[in-house]
Parts: structure tokens; C-alpha cells; sequence
């Protein structure tokens, strides 16, 4: 099984200031996912930034698998606390958790 980051989350209190400081300070360009969400198509790492009310509280790397049930239990096994479980958003499925150290991570299979 493969696991690798493969995408970047910048959450946002201000989400329109945060994608105009993108745009003109690195001439990122996006593609929209609602009035929330947009994707960061020119980053160099898909990435996106979220500015709904769930968003997490920093930004979040999320790691890519093709079994997502595989890599629950695999987290669950190695002292991962789930913060989200699994759930459906456009492409994809993924759930959320914090590792031992405390960060929070997410990890998606694309559907």
C-alpha cells in the first residue's frame, strides 16, 4: 500500500483575503468547490484553501492511499486518536486525525 502527501490544506478565517494575498503575491490561480473552498491549481502540490466554519485550526497535510479502510485501521493501530471519521466530499473520501505529537492530518482515497 502506498501513502503519500500529495495535498496541502490552508485553512482561513478570512478566506477572500487569503486567496487574494495567494494570487498576488505568488499568482497562484484556483478552481471553485463552492462559496467556502477553492483548489490551488498553480502551488507546485495540489493544495486548497478552506474558509468554512469546520475548517481545521492550522494547516493540514493530507496523505493519499488506495484503501482507506486499510489505513484507518493502521492508524488506529499505531495511536492515532480519529477526529473525523470517514466522509464523502467531491473526488474522494478521506477521514481526519491527530498523531501522537499533535498535529492533524487527514487521509483520502479518490473515488
Amino acid at each position: 500500500m502506498s501513502y503519500k502527501i500529495d495535498y496541502i490544506e490552508f485553512p482561513s478565517r478570512e478566506f477572500a483575503g487569503t486567496r487574494r494575498f495567494f494570487a498576488e503575491a505568488f499568482g497562484w490561480t484556483y478552481t471553485e468547490y463552492g462559496p467556502e473552498y477553492v483548489a490551488i491549481d498553480s502551488a507546485g502540490i495540489d493544495a486548497g484553501i478552506d474558509g468554512s466554519s469546520g475548517r481545521v485550526p492550522a494547516t493540514m497535510a493530507i496523505v493519499r492511499t488506495d484503501d482507506l479502510e486499510a489505513a484507518f485501521l493502521a492508524v488506529t493501530a499505531a495511536g492515532g486518536e480519529i477526529l473525523r471519521n470517514p466522509y464523502d466530499f467531491p473526488g474522494g473520501r478521506r477521514f481526519h486525525f491527530r498523531e501522537p505529537g499533535g498535529n492533524e492530518l487527514a487521509v483520502w482515497v479518490a473515488v
